[in-house]
């Protein structure tokens, strides 16, 4: 039940999202469009509340419910990020908007960006630890927690791995290509003779004949 009721959340997700771009830019209705987008947070809370119910009911605790609580997690820490990514797109490409940046690709600049996203993971590792540690207490002595406890440690394992992706865009930054100069001189130039032979067109023999 709970694996099907995940399913049915990210499907719902997809669609929500869908629908409330569609309804923001093709219908030209962004108030409908932007209240499809915010009932997309309603699907975990209704997850959420589903996991609770199952264990009240004595359900044991396994991977099932550290999936549930991974899910959220990932959700709260990515799932606007993503909103936002997609809104962008849809803009462009749905309602006549510019193009929404592009992420940067060297130094210092795709340091921080790559650090901006591992603040969701960690987010999102901090929210699935904090109902993982819920459910626990929840189960009390009486339960095996053994699952939800290795879900907790995969969840920071997963955080730090992907802090180590983004500390290394900081420590071994990526320098932006140096560009090639071509034949031509680039330089503004505010008489003719500071302008290259080639630019420039000389006065041939008649015209200095008439001059």
């Amino acid at each position: 039940m709970i694996v099907t009721l995940i399913v049915l959340c990210e499907v719902g997700f997809w669609v929500l999202l869908a629908a409330g771009l569609a309804t923001r830019y093709l219908l030209k209705m962004p108030r409908t469009g932007m209240a499809l987008l915010l009932c997309e947070p309603l699907l975990e809370i209704v997850l959420l509340v589903v996991t609770a119910i199952d264990l009240k009911n004595g359900a044991d605790p396994s991977w099932k419910h550290g999936l549930a609580a991974l899910y959220i997690g990932y959700t709260v820490g990515h799932g606007h990020r993503t909103v936002k990514w997609l809104d962008g797109h849809a803009a462009h490409r749905l309602g006549g908007g510019p193009p929404p940046p592009k992420p940067p690709k060297y130094g210092m600049a795709r340091a921080r960006h790559e650090g901006a996203i591992w603040l969701g993971t960690l987010v999102g590792g901090t929210v699935a630890t904090a109902l993982l540690l819920l459910a626990m207490a929840y189960v009390g002595d009486d339960g095996n927690t053994d699952g939800l406890r290795s879900w907790m440690f995969g969840a920071w394992r997963a955080v730090g791995i992907h802090g180590l992706i983004a500390l290394s865009y900081l420590v071994w930054q990526k320098k932006e290509p140096e560009q090639k100069s071509g034949t031509g001189s680039a330089v503004p130039a505010r008489d003719p003779e500071h302008v290259p032979d080639l630019l420039v067109r000389r006065p041939g023999k008649d015209e200095e004949q008439v001059r």
